[in-house]
Order: C-alpha cells, then sequence, then structure tokens
C-alpha cells in the first residue's frame, strides 16, 4: 500500500472526508461491515491498513483481548495512537508486503479498502492464512470490481454537469489502474471477482458471505449519497480459514 498518506497535502485532503471526520458512522458500508463481524469478545484480532484505528477501537471497546494494527502511514498511526483509550490495543509501521507475525496468533484479521493497493493478492491471502488460527475468520472491503474496472472511477457527465453514467471497461485486464483520488494520482490494482473469490478458495478459506453495501437510508440525503446507489462501490468479502 502507497505511503501517499504521508504526503502533507493529501493527508489535509484526506482528514476532510465524512469517515474521517465522524469515524465509522461517516463510514456508508460500516453497518452492513458490522453485521457480517463475529463476536469479539476475548478474541485476538489484526486490523490490515488501520489507518484512523476506527475499527481497532470498535472491537477493544468490544471486548478484544489482543488488537493489533498496521500501517505504514506514520501520520495516520500518529492520529490512531492519540486516539487510544485501550491497553490492549498496538499500532505497528509495517508495509502490508512485510507482515510479519506468528503463525496461528489472531482469531480475526479485518481489512477496509486496502487490499485493491497490493499488487499480489494470493501472496497477501498466504500471509493471512499464516497468521491466522484455524477457523480464523477474514473480513474485508476493496473497491468493488465494477469501480475499478475502467481506470478513472469518474463519472461520465453530461453537458449541465450531471453525473449521466458510470463507465465500465477492460473489466477482464486485471493489472494497475492509475486514478485520481483527491487530486493526487494514486495506483491501484483492478482483479474481477472471480479472482477475488477463486484466491480465496484455493487458499483453504470458505466463503461465508460476499456482499455489495450500500449506504445506509439515513446517509442517502448526504452530498453525493444518492448516486452511491447506481453502481456498486464497494464489496465485503467474509471467509473462514479450515484448516
Amino acid at each position: 500500500m502507497t505511503a501517499i498518506y504521508d504526503n502533507e497535502k493529501f493527508f489535509e485532503e484526506y482528514s476532510h472526508m465524512l469517515r474521517s471526520q465522524e469515524g465509522l458512522k461517516g463510514a456508508g458500508e460500516w453497518e452492513t461491515f458490522k453485521a457480517l463481524m463475529p463476536e469479539v469478545a476475548n478474541k485476538s484480532i489484526l486490523d490490515i491498513g488501520c489507518g484512523y484505528g476506527w475499527h481497532c477501537q470498535y472491537v477493544a471497546e468490544h471486548g478484544a483481548t489482543e488488537v493489533v494494527g498496521i500501517d505504514n502511514s506514520d501520520k495516520m498511526l500518529a492520529v490512531a495512537r492519540e486516539k487510544n483509550e485501550f491497553t490492549q490495543v498496538t499500532y505497528e509501521n509495517m508495509p502490508v508486503e512485510a507482515m510479519d507475525f506468528e503463525a496461528n496468533q489472531f482469531d480475526l484479521v479485518l481489512s477496509s479498502l486496502v487490499f485493491h493497493y497490493i499488487a499480489d493478492f494470493d501472496a497477501l491471502i498466504k500471509s493471512i492464512k499464516h497468521v491466522l488460527k484455524a477457523q480464523g475468520q477474514l473480513i474485508f472491503t476493496v473497491e468493488h470490481p465494477v469501480f475499478t474496472a475502467e481506470g478513472s472511477e469518474q463519472w461520465v457527465q453530461n453537458d449541465e454537469g450531471e453525473n449521466q453514467f458510470f463507465p465500465v471497461d477492460n473489466y477482464f485486464y486485471e493489472g494497475a489502474r492509475d486514478t485520481d483520488f483527491l487530486n493526487t494520482s494514486i495506483k491501484k490494482y483492478h482483479r474481477t471477482l472471480t479472482t477475488y473469490i477463486e484466491t480465496l478458495i484455493q487458499n483453504g478459506f470458505k466463503i461465508n458471505h460476499v456482499v455489495e453495501p450500500m449506504p445506509s437510508e439515513d446517509m442517502r440525503d448526504l452530498d453525493g449519497m444518492a448516486d452511491e446507489m447506481r453502481r456498486p462501490m464497494m464489496l465485503i468479502i467474509s471467509v473462514e480459514l479450515e484448516k
């Protein structure tokens, strides 16, 4: 995952986003994500790409006994540490690709909007499998393949500046996409739904849920949220390790 979040200008832009200011309740997918989470009390949990640490705080509040959040952004981790109120939560600066933990260390691995920054999804899943206990679970969100396929991640607008349609192209051509996010060029990796699912199955995971989250009804009046009902932006996958 890129360390673009340590860029002063980009980090400032990101800090103004709704999910940055309001935490989990400002994330349109949170209610769906929360409903898929197992009981976390007395569990050991890893949050990959923890950002501000919202998910770490949530699971600690609900009884998790060990919570580790990793991210490769010093600025993100500084905010996470400042917000942290729990002794069982620790944060480490660690690139996802260099993740290094004991085998069978965690009951649950969480990740939110990180895996589409990772070039080698199979290697990532193998690393997660290594750190999970038997029957351990992985729940993650990524940008939906429909959203990432064409690359621009921008609506096509009519002459009046209204969103006319969202482009989908080159769906089966997986690989890097250069997109614009918060006025900054960002490299992401597009992969098909088949690749996500089959990679998990081939690495010994059982699929529990595959969900395309929608903004909750109370968020659809917010700026831009109504258009989120016109095409999927995110994908949530919940799996369990069979070993």
